[in-house]
């Protein structure tokens, strides 16, 4: 145990013994160890907060010496590499606390997805989660939140109810609609650029089953851009109750991965829809050709997580988004034959597209923006940052003219690149903002929001 030489002042919890870290100390390292490994992150402080008072000791402490401040839960959405200043780490608080009568679930800053789930379950309810567990609930939220019932419902950051935020002038606020409409409108889509959030009020949704699971093609066999313009054609006749996305994934020959995997180009539709009606809506899926793995089945909302399968263990990757006003399936073609499994530079790229539209569509009071983009495209690639960039550049500019902006929640290691993250007036409103509650700017290690 170390000290700061800050303490507070009665405004939250009294902490005057924190669990500081420098480098050299033991357990330094091990408090940085996140999901994303390709990123080196060597903070000058690191503060294991355990409380709201740890957090603003941290802020303040921060502020004092002008050093940036990062913070950090899973460590899944890392905008890049950093250096010095001051990071907090979240993931001792870890309080879940579900009111199934108001049909809301208070999470703190470090509550990944899975706990969520399960602190849901008994009442009938779900969060809007996404499609891996282990993510932390706040970070995704504050970026917006796209889940696997996201047509249906929106985004997660349309349903927070309250938010309690240490700002840089080391205050602990609470934050809703009624009290601070401008704040609140900045901190759901804006991210961590204007504090630490260390407790949020979510809504749940009564959702006990949905008909989920993926549906895969041996991308050898059936080409995956075949299966793309199938699958195109099929969301324009989906329900919002259906929430769906396509992925094309070659997997290397590695003993790591399940001989069924090994040396595959797996290309899949993923599918979450809350009506009775699945097994009739996906069939016309299954007339794209000889199907490879089937796993569409009625399920209980806490097996939601197998309908990706996302991979659950640390490793390092980059990628990037690009929220699409309509689906170009030609170009899109080309972009699948340049990332697949035979471009012979053994980068592994998996590609993704989100079908949106549905409720994202509605407005809402938050700065989530280009919501009325018709696709969301993702490319994550497993490499040295810099050789990815060479692959996943010239891919994302194939569909630039149906290109929209980019998604703050799947710009994996873009921190370096904020443009097109919003549109011209939310970047404009952010930034006034961002002067008024930050105007040191000691919230700047994660994509900027200021013009």
């Amino acid at each position: 145990m170390n000290s700061l030489t800050e303490t507070t002042d009665g405004t939250a919890d009294s902490t005057t013994n924190l669990h500081v870290l420098r480098p050299g100390d033991p357990g330094y390292d091990d408090e940085l160890a996140g999901f994303q490994t390709g990123f080196t992150q060597r903070p000058a402080v690191i503060v294991a907060a355990r409380s709201s008072g740890d957090v603003i000791a941290a802020v303040r402490h921060a502020a004092d010496r002008n050093l940036p401040i990062g913070v950090q839960a899973t460590g899944h959405g890392l905008p890049g590499p950093s250096e010095g200043g001051v990071l907090v780490t979240t993931k001792r608080m870890d309080g879940v606390y579900v009111d199934p009568a108001a049909r809301t679930v208070r999470v703190q800053a470090g509550v990944r997805w899975s706990q969520v789930v399960a602190a849901a379950e008994p009442y009938g309810l779900a969060p809007l989660n996404g499609s891996a567990p282990g993510v932390g609930a706040v970070s995704y939220t504050l970026g917006g939140g796209l889940g696997i019932l996201a047509r249906e419902f929106g985004y997660a950051a349309d349903h927070v109810r309250a938010l309690d935020i240490v700002t840089a002038d080391g205050r602990l606020r609470h934050v809703t609609r009624a009290s601070d409409p401008e704040l609140y409108w900045a901190l759901l889509g804006g991210g961590h650029a204007f504090g630490v959030v260390t407790e949020m009020e979510i809504g749940l949704v009564p959702v006990r089953t949905l008909y989920g699971g993926s549906l895969a093609f041996d991308g050898r066999e059936v080409g995956p851009a075949v299966v793309l313009r199938a699958y195109e054609e099929w969301t324009r006749t989906v329900p919002d109750s259906l929430t769906s996305s396509f992925a094309a994934v070659p997997y290397p020959d590695i003993p790591a991965l399940p001989p069924r995997l090994r040396g595959r180009y797996v290309v899949s539709v993923r599918v979450a829809h809350t009506g009775a009606d699945g097994e009739r809506l996906v069939a016309p899926l299954r007339e794209i050709g000889p199907v490879l793995a089937d796993s569409l089945r009625e399920m209980p909302y806490a097996e939601s997580h197998t309908i990706h399968s996302d991979p659950d263990f640390p490793h390092a990757y980059y990628g990037d988004s690009a929220v699409l006003s309509e689906l170009d399936t030609e170009k899109a073609a080309e972009l699948l034959a340049r990332t697949g499994p035979d471009t012979g530079d053994g980068t592994m790229c998996v590609v993704q597209v989100n079908h949106l539209g549905g409720a994202l569509s509605r407005p809402a009071p938050n700065c989530v923006p280009y919501r009325e983009g018709r696709f969301l495209l993702r490319l994550l690639a497993v490499g040295d940052r810099q050789e990815v960039r060479r692959i996943l550049d010239p891919a994302f500019a194939l569909l630039a003219p149906v290109t929209l902006g980019r998604a703050v929640n799947f710009a994996f290691g873009a921190g370096d690149r904020s443009e097109g993250l919003y549109d011209a007036e939310t970047r404009k409103r952010l930034a006034g903002l961002k002067s008024q509650y930050d105007p040191a700017n000691l919230f700047r290690n994660g994509y900027r929001v200021s013009a």
